[in-house]
This record gives C-alpha cells, structure tokens and sequence, in this order.
C-alpha cells in the first residue's frame, strides 16, 4: 500500500505520488530505515578538525548506535561502538571529552585509544583474556571533505563495508557533475565559521523532500529568492535534467542576506561556478550547498518517525575565520531558510496522520525528481514496505 503507487503517475493528471502518509508516523518502518538505511550506509558525523590532538573524543549516534569517535595518537582517527565490553555499560557517558585511554566507569575496564583492552580489575589474573578480542568493537571510518564518515555495518573486522567510492562518491558524481566540481571548493581545507543545531519535529523524509524542491520557494523564502530570482519560479537546481547552478540576481553581490557582498572568494572555482548556487543531497543524511565564497553542509540524524535533529556548518577559507571576519549576514541568509524549511516540515508533520493523507498526497512537475528518492527510499526498506 505504501509504495505499490510510486512508479505510475496518478490517472490523467500531472501528478504523481507519495507514499502514504504511514511511512512518516510508523514506528516500526522507522526501525526499519534505522537498521536498513543509516546502519548501512556512510554517514557524515564530525569535522576532522573538530578533533585537533590525540586523545579528544566525542560521542554521535547512527542509526541506533552511540559511537565514540577518537584522535589516536598512533593510528589517525578511529571509531568505536560506546558499549563496554565487560557487562555493556557506555564507556564515555558524556558528549565530548580528552583523556589518555578511554575507561568504563562501572568497572574500571580500560582501553587504549587504539582500541584494545589494557586493564580491569584482577585482568592479570586471567591471562586466557586476549586484550584485541575483547577491545572495543570498531566501526569503520573515512576522512572526505574534511568530515569524518563513518559506517556501522558490518562491524570492522569481518567483512567490508559499502565501497565509499560507489556509493557517497558517485552519489556526488551523479548529482554534481563530477567529484571534480565539488573540490574545486576546497571543502576539506575550509573553517567553521560557525554550527547551528535544529531539533526539527518532522521526519527525515520530509526534510529531504523539501530540500530537494522550490515549488514552495515563492511562498516561505522571501530573502532567498530575493538573492536566487529563478528559484520564486518553483524549479530547484536539483531539480533539472543537467547539473544546473542557479543565477545569483543581477544586482546582488553575495549570498547574503541582504544580498550584499560576503567574503574572500574561494579560490579555485571555476568560472561557471562563479555568482551561482549549486546544492545536492547525499543519501541519506547530507546536503551541501555550495556559493563562490562559503560552503554551507548539513548533517541530519532521525531520533523518531516524528524528531530529526539538523546540524549545519557554514565553513570559509581559513584566513577569514582566524581574522573574524564578519560573516553574520551569510550565515543569516541560510539560517532562516533552515527556520522556515523546518516550521514548513514541523506543520505537515502531523497531517501525515491524518485519514485525509492515507494513500499519500502528490508531486507537480516541478517536484517529479522527488519520485527518485522516494523509488530509493523503498528499495532500501524492502519487502517490509512492500507487504504493508
């Protein structure tokens, strides 16, 4: 029922449809996305640079799993599931932290940054306890764009994870042109100037949809479409046959606010790249928005069917971070496009249970691209959508 309508437009229209509204409120085809989709895909967790010095940590959530994320001093970035291998408690029972090993605090066992158990209580009388068998079980991790990424499944160790290159990479290449088009910004040498954190009460597809589509950017985005004139017409740049850079207004200087100019432009873009926005989504849970002189990137993580949480990095050449430029004016503008793309997610939310949603709602042709994503989306779940 969910998703058997998804490949047919509805009947002598121009519209096609969504899933129903089920599969925004359900709790169990919200455990099935967890375990299906975040737990088996890479996901962007952590500005590498966020870790600078061996021993600093932090905790962030997958799926359904805590992980501790370390700078080692011997072996670069490593990653953890947070279960104490002894009776199961959370080795670090705080968000962030620095410390010389990592140690659960219900009964001392203790392990190196690297991973291994080095000491508990009465260890040395137990010599048969291999210390690597029974180390914190590790996750896998890749550096990209200046992020850390981060797999859950399979467990690192047994068997290999989806290929980075096949999947986050051409999931860029698709929808970017070319890997190449995205580096020419430089992303991995750039600053954070500044992270917001928005608890979105919405599900995570109908963040992605919205981000994926500017029919509505007329109605909620008065300043976007003040700098991006062509998106008041309904048609988002992910939205067209070719990899389309949506036109800055001809009397705007900047992706600001105010349309006034913003600061030192990146310095590799290519010409084509220059006064235009581009944005894609990397599935599942990135959206990174690229202008001529700042990159704003999204990270998203469902709690619930009805909770997301949102983080968004504005990240510019490292010379106007450390001089304290001012860029409150580039940060404004896509902070109040998240405020009010997410009170747009927050107010559909609870239609999704109502009668009136039950077979779905609809796509316009502006918004037919979503179709994809939505085609995506249950062959990820699979046959559990499928017999609903």
């Amino acid at each position: 029922m969910i998703i058997d309508q998804l490949d047919t437009p509805l009947t002598g229209t121009s519209l096609k449809p969504t899933p129903a509204g089920v599969a925004y409120t359900d709790p169990e085809i919200f455990i099935r996305e967890q375990a299906e989709i975040f737990e088996k895909m890479w996901n962007a967790v952590l500005r590498a640079d966020s870790l600078a010095s061996p021993g600093q940590w932090r905790t962030v959530t997958v799926g359904r799993e805590e992980i501790i994320v370390v700078r080692t001093r011997k072996a670069g970035i490593k990653a953890y599931l947070n279960v104490c291998r002894h009776r199961g408690m959370r080795v670090c029972t705080t968000a962030e932290g620095r410390s010389k090993t990592l140690q659960c605090g219900y009964h001392a066992w203790t392990y190196a940054l690297e991973g291994e158990l080095v000491a508990a209580p009465n260890l040395t009388s137990m010599p048969d306890v291999d210390r690597g068998e029974h180390g914190l079980k590790t996750v896998h991790v890749r550096e990209w764009l200046g992020y850390i990424w981060l797999c859950v499944s399979p467990a690192a160790g047994s068997s290999a994870p989806p290929s980075f290159e096949e999947t986050v990479m051409t999931e860029v290449s698709t929808r970017f042109g070319e890997v190449q088009s995205l580096e020419n910004y430089g992303i991995e040498k750039l600053r954070v100037g500044q992270t917001r954190r928005y608890e979105v009460a919405a599900n995570w597809k109908l963040i992605i949809e919205n981000f994926m589509e500017c029919y509505h950017c007329a109605t909620i985005h008065p300043e976007l479409t003040e700098v991006i004139p062509e998106f008041a017409q309904g048609w988002a740049s992910q939205a067209q046959d070719e990899i389309h850079g949506a036109s800055f207004g001809a009397q705007v200087e900047g992706f600001t606010v105010d349309g006034s100019a913003g600061v030192a432009a990146l310095p590799a873009i290519a010409e084509a790249q220059d006064r235009k926005y581009y944005a894609i989504t990397v599935r599942p849970q990135v959206f990174i928005n690229t202008v001529p002189d700042h990159v704003i990137f999204h990270r998203m993580y469902p709690v619930s069917a009805a909770k997301t949480i949102v983080e968004c990095d504005w990240l510019f050449l490292p010379e106007v971070v450390e001089k304290q430029l001012d860029v409150s004016r580039s940060v404004e503008l896509f902070h109040r496009v998240n405020l009010q793309d997410f009170e747009a997610c927050e107010q559909t939310q609870p239609s999704m249970s109502s009668k009136a949603y039950d077979d779905g709602g609809a796509l316009v042709p502006s918004e037919h691209h979503i179709a994809e994503f939505h085609q995506w989306w249950a062959r990820q779940i699979g046959p559990f959508a499928r017999g609903r």
